[in-house]
């Protein structure tokens, strides 16, 4: 007889995506690269073919590696170009995120019911300048940024990094995510249980190395969680 599955004693959530709906640029960011003196185009070609790099941390600090992404799009932006160009990226980014009508709700009651939440996301400097400021905010128990642990998903680093946060071992946790940077399989890989949220918003989501080949459980609603949790609590 198979033993019944430890019942998750905490959820990790992805962020872009995932508590939040489908991302994708909005227009400040061409404003930002024609006052760096890029084309738009060139611009967003340099960020997606550099996001992991910067995401891990490999672009140095902010200033630093907006620079190189701006020359490597034709630019040629002074230190207070750039200067400003970081601080309104980060209203950029958030301006490009909205977060679920139900992201709240269901954290809100899994703190209820003593669950612990952790975020766990692929991001340069921007998220943590702003999620502090977000209506999520006050029902986290941490959140792990890659650009700060120096790897992306599907690195084991990201996940263990919120084991150790929460003081638990792997398999006492579930993850949840859009299957970005097949994050799913990073997951399972160190031995959490994994979902992937398959909301009809996310056909256009802006998304990097997806986990196409993800066959575990599917939930199409972040309230569909909370039912998962129900099930393992009565196993």
């Amino acid at each position: 007889m198979l033993a019944a599955p430890v019942p998750p004693r905490a959820v990790l959530f992805d962020f872009f995506g995932t508590l939040t709906t489908a991302v994708r640029r909005g227009p400040r960011h061409a404003v930002i690269a024609s006052r760096l003196g890029c084309d738009p185009d060139a611009f967003v070609a340099e960020l997606d073919r550099t996001f992991y790099l910067r995401a891990a941390g490999q672009y140095g600090d902010p200033i630093h590696g907006l620079r190189r992404v701006a020359y490597a799009a034709g630019g040629r932006p002074t230190l207070a170009e750039l200067v400003d160009a970081v601080a309104t990226r980060v209203d950029a980014v958030h301006a490009d995120t909205v977060l679920r009508p139900e992201a709240v709700p269901v954290l809100s009651e899994l703190r209820r019911r003593g669950i612990p939440v952790v975020v766990v996301s692929d991001c340069w400097y921007e998220l943590p300048a702003f999620l502090p400021r977000l209506g999520i905010a006050p029902f986290l128990a941490g959140c792990v940024y890659s650009v700060q642990v120096g790897h992306c998903k599907p690195h084991p680093a990201m996940y263990l990094e919120a084991c150790r946060q929460l003081r638990m071992d792997p398999d006492e946790c579930l993850y949840v995510g859009d299957g970005g940077s097949r994050e799913l399989s990073g997951a399972r890989e160190v031995g959490m249980a994994a979902v992937r949220l398959a909301a009809p918003d996310l056909a256009g989501h802006l998304i990097f190395r997806g986990d196409g080949a993800w066959s575990g459980p599917v939930v199409g609603s972040l309230t569909e969680v909370l039912a998962m949790v129900d099930h393992a609590d009565a196993a």
